[in-house]
C-alpha cells in the first residue's frame, strides 16, 4: 500500500488541447477517493496519467516515495479496473484472476493459493472453472475485481466499473466495492460520472470541470459547503436550485428576492454571513436544496415571508417522497455551456416566462399536476454565491 500524489500535473494533447490543468490531490495510504465529473472534464484522462497509459505533459506523479512520470504502466505497482471487464473469453475464472501472475512467472502453488483467497473474498469459488461467458455481469465485475486483488498492488485505479451493470446491480456491487476496500486497505482512485456513486462510496470526492479541480472534500462536506455553483448544482440528485437573485436593502430584516417573490433570510443564517451585508441591494445567486423545501400545508407554522406562492406542473412520485417540478419567475443560475458539453446548450425547463424548479416533499403531500399551492423554503438553509465569479459567499 503506499499514498499517491498529483504534483501539478498537467496534460497536453499534441493537437493543443489542454485536457489537464495543474491538478493537485494528493491520496493517502488506504485512501478511497473518487474522481467524479461530467462527460469530457478530465477524471479518465487524469486516472490513465496515474496508471501510465497517458503521458504526463507537466508536473510529478508520487506512488508511494517514488516518482513515476517515466516508468513503465506494469512496473508501477497498480491494477487497474475497467469499465468493460477486459477478461480473456477463452479463459476460466481462475485463469482470468491469475493471469498477471502467471505472467510474473509466479509459482504455480502461490498462484492457486492467491486466487483461491481472492475468490473466496469475492464469493466467486464456485465459479472458477466456468468461463466469463457464463457468467452474470455482476459476476464479471467480481472477476475483474479478482485480477486486481491477487496482484496485492500498492494501488487500485477504477475506471467507471459499473456503468454496464443494470440500476439495482450497480447499487449492490457499489457497497461490495467499498467494503472490499476497506477490508484490504488498498489505496484506491474511482473513476464515475455518477454523483450518487461518488457520494455513497468515497472517503473524499474531488470534483472536475474542464480539467480544473474544483473542490476535494468529503462527501458531506461537498453537499453541504460547496465552493462553487458548479459543485452546487453537480452534486445532489435532484440538483440544487440555482437562481438569479437579489438581495434587499435592509440589514435589519435581510431578505433575497426571486423573480417577483420575496423570501426572509433566516437571522442565524444573515448572521454567520457578514459578507453579505456589502452586497445588499445587489443581485447574487441563491441555492436551494429540494429537500429544503416543502408542501406549506403540512408545515404550517411556517411564516408568509418563508414561502413561495406556485403551481405543481409535474408530480414524481417515488414512495417514500415526491418529487415536485414548479414555476418560479427567477431565472436559473447556468453553470453548463455548449463547449464544455460537447453538445448543443440545454435550455431551463420553462412554464411560460417562468423557469421550473423542484422540490422533495412528504409523500403526505398529496399534491397533484395543476394545483396551485405555497412552498415552505427553510431559509436558514440558503447557499449564497457570487455571479460574477460563481464562488460561494460563507464569511
Amino acid at each position: 500500500m503506499a499514498d499517491v500524489v498529483l504534483d501539478n500535473l498537467e496534460k497536453v494533447y499534441p493537437n493543443g488541447y489542454h485536457a489537464i490543468h495543474d491538478l493537485n490531490l494528493d491520496i493517502g495510504d488506504g485512501e478511497f477517493l473518487v474522481l467524479v465529473g461530467p462527460s469530457g472534464c478530465g477524471k479518465s484522462t487524469a486516472l490513465r496519467m496515474v496508471a501510465g497509459l497517458e503521458e504526463i505533459s507537466g508536473g510529478e506523479l508520487r506512488i508511494g516515495e517514488r516518482v513515476v512520470n517515466d516508468v513503465h504502466p506494469k512496473d508501477r505497482d497498480i491494477a487497474m479496473v475497467f469499465q468493460n471487464y477486459a477478461l480473456y473469453p477463452h479463459m476460466s475464472v481462475a485463469d482470468n484472476i491469475g493471469f498477471a501472475l502467471k505472467l510474473a512467472k509466479v509459482p504455480k502453488t502461490e498462484i492457486k493459493t492467491r486466487v483461491d483467497k481472492a475468490a473466496a473474498t469475492l464469493d466467486l469459488t464456485e465459479y472458477l472453472d466456468r468461463k466469463p461467458g457464463q457468467l452474470s455481469g455482476g459476476q464479471r465485475q467480481r472477476v475483474a475485481m479478482g485480477r486486481a486483488i491477487v496482484r496485492q498492488p500498492a494501488a487500485f485505479l477504477m475506471d467507471e466499473p459499473l456503468s454496464n451493470l443494470d440500476a439495482k446491480l450497480r447499487v449492490q456491487m457499489r457497497a461490495e466495492i467499498a467494503s472490499l476496500q476497506r477490508n484490504l486497505g488498498v489505496t484506491t482512485i474511482y473513476v464515475t460520472h455518477d454523483q450518487v456513486e461518488a457520494m455513497t462510496m468515497g472517503d473524499r470526492v474531488a470534483v472536475l470541470k474542464r480539467g480544473v479541480l474544483q473542490q476535494v472534500d468529503s462527501p458531506s462536506n461537498l453537499y453541504d459547503s460547496p465552493d462553487n455553483v458548479f459543485v452546487a448544482g453537480f452534486i445532489g440528485s435532484p440538483s440544487m436550485n440555482l437562481m438569479n437573485a437579489t438581495l434587499g436593502d435592509s440589514a435589519d430584516e435581510p431578505t433575497v428576492k426571486v423573480g417577483s417573490q420575496q423570501l426572509s433570510i433566516a437571522p442565524e443564517l444573515w448572521a454567520a454571513r457578514q459578507s453579505l451585508q456589502s452586497k445588499l441591494g445587489q443581485d447574487i445567486v441563491v441555492g436551494i436544496r429540494p429537500e429544503d423545501t416543502e408542501d406549506a400545508a403540512i408545515l404550517p407554522d411556517t411564516p408568509p415571508d418563508r414561502r413561495l406562492k406556485s403551481e405543481i406542473t409535474l408530480v414524481e412520485s417515488l414512495g417514500s417522497e415526491v418529487i415536485a417540478h414548479f414555476p418560479v419567475d427567477a431565472e436559473p443560475f447556468a453553470i453548463m455551456d455548449a463547449e464544455f458539453e460537447g453538445e448543443d446548450a440545454v435550455e431551463a425547463t420553462r412554464h411560460g416566462d417562468s423557469a421550473i424548479y423542484t422540490g422533495r416533499f412528504s409523500p403526505r403531500s398529496g399534491i397533484k399536476i395543476g394545483d396551485e399551492l405555497e412552498i415552505a423554503v427553510d431559509t436558514g438553509r440558503f447557499h449564497f454565491f457570487d455571479p460574477a465569479s460563481g464562488e460561494a459567499i460563507r464569511d
